[in-house]
């Protein structure tokens, strides 16, 4: 097959009956994502949770050779618009995907947002937004400007909350993601055209449907999952109790990612559902950038007290090589850590807890552990 490797991360998401979930099965199995399309109808059906009608799928897709002109052509485009694609045996995908199960096997980019910042928050709630919302995100994102947190913003460019969010990040000059829900040929809604363009100068747009594809509504539910799993916290400002931000929280709750709900007034509809939110314990009842921020442990108060005190911190071999990574890719999971350190996980464990006496990193909600202490340089 003469098909290039960066042709079949596209190729992978054409075949009938084989979505992002079944994609990383049969890479991981097969052993690559060239084998998978080398592999033959037998060997592929007796991978676990495969059989014979999805081999087939994949043995006839492979043999009409249409996923391979279709793909050729969404190359050609991406190429001409200078889009990137991510796939996600990539360096470059982003960290905090990796960990959903479900997330998008490829997805394609355009502008420079930068999907490993240290702090990204998504920000949904209901397409009907009233001046109370909106007023809100713009107080928010305002707040960590002011407060000195780096955090860059992810939404849905929908209109409501979501454009209202984007708006408000693009007024402070903050770095927002629009997540869009069909290709990149493509502005929906087309009012928010203009937003977009400026998105893409500072921040960006990304998708993980292909050009040609409609804005169709089960479109946006699917999307969803990657709004919840870019970032750290999602934040519902303002919600109907069937409002699709509800399903965004609860994918982000599902992902172990902390959310954050605004509450309203007891007899606002559009304020039911973050109401609801709180009361079932599915949501933190935020009222403030400054209540978000300190149960995220992005305090930047106590920043130069640690660095100051990290001059007089012994740091063991094994405490330096996690103190490292931690430098060098900034927060990460327990799970990472083992990983990228090749140790395992109840050694890592035990590490982690005396680094945190010493002062030398901060665990966050999640698990996730923050470097507080420089690391000294040999």
């Amino acid at each position: 097959m003469s098909s290039s490797p960066d042709q079949l991360k596209i190729a992978i998401k054409l075949i009938p009956l084989v979505g992002d979930i079944v994609a990383k099965r049969l890479i991981a199995y097969s052993g690559s994502l060239e084998a998978v399309f080398k592999e033959n109808k037998k060997t592929l059906s007796k991978i676990p949770g495969i059989g014979t009608q999805v081999a087939s799928s994949i043995a006839d897709s492979i043999k009409s050779k249409e996923i391979f002109i279709r793909s050729e052509k969404e190359m050609e485009f991406n190429l001409k618009y200078g889009v990137k694609t991510f796939f996600f045996l990539d360096q470059e995908y982003p960290k905090r995907l990796i960990h959903c199960e479900d997330s998008p096997i490829t997805f394609f980019s355009l502008g420079n947002f930068n999907y490993n910042s240290t702090k990204i928050i998504s920000i949904v709630g209901t397409r009907k937004a009233t001046n109370y919302g909106k007023d809100l995100c713009k107080t928010l994102i305002t707040d960590f400007k002011n407060m000195g947190i780096d955090v860059v913003i992810v939404s849905g460019l929908a209109f409501g909350i979501d454009i209202a969010a984007h708006k408000a990040a693009l007024d402070e000059n903050i770095p927002t993601l629009g997540v869009l829900a069909h290709g990149l040929d493509n502005i929906y809604p087309a009012a928010h055209t203009k937003y977009a363009k400026q998105m893409i100068t500072n921040g960006g747009l990304c998708t993980e449907f292909l050009t040609e594809t409609n804005p169709d509504k089960q479109n946006f539910v699917k999307r969803n999952r990657i709004v919840a799993g870019l970032a750290d916290a999602t934040i519902v400002v303002e919600s109907d109790k069937k409002g699709g931000a509800l399903i965004t929280a609860d994918i982000a709750n599902s992902y172990n990612r902390d959310v954050f709900a605004i509450p309203g007034r007891i007899n606002d509809k559009l304020s039911s559902g973050t109401n609801q939110l709180i009361k079932t314990n599915h949501a933190i009842l935020a009222e403030s950038a400054t209540d978000i921020a300190t149960f995220l442990g992005w305090e930047t108060e106590i920043k130069n007290t640690n660095l100051q005190s990290s001059f007089f911190i012994n740091f063991e071999p094994d405490e330096l090589a996690l103190a490292s990574l931690l430098e060098k890719e900034g927060n990460l999971p327990i799970d990472m850590l083992a990983l990228l350190s090749k140790m395992p996980v109840s050694k890592v464990s035990a590490i982690l807890i005396t680094m945190e006496f010493k002062g030398i990193l901060k665990c966050l909600p999640g698990k996730v552990f923050k470097l507080c202490s420089s690391v000294p340089k040999s």
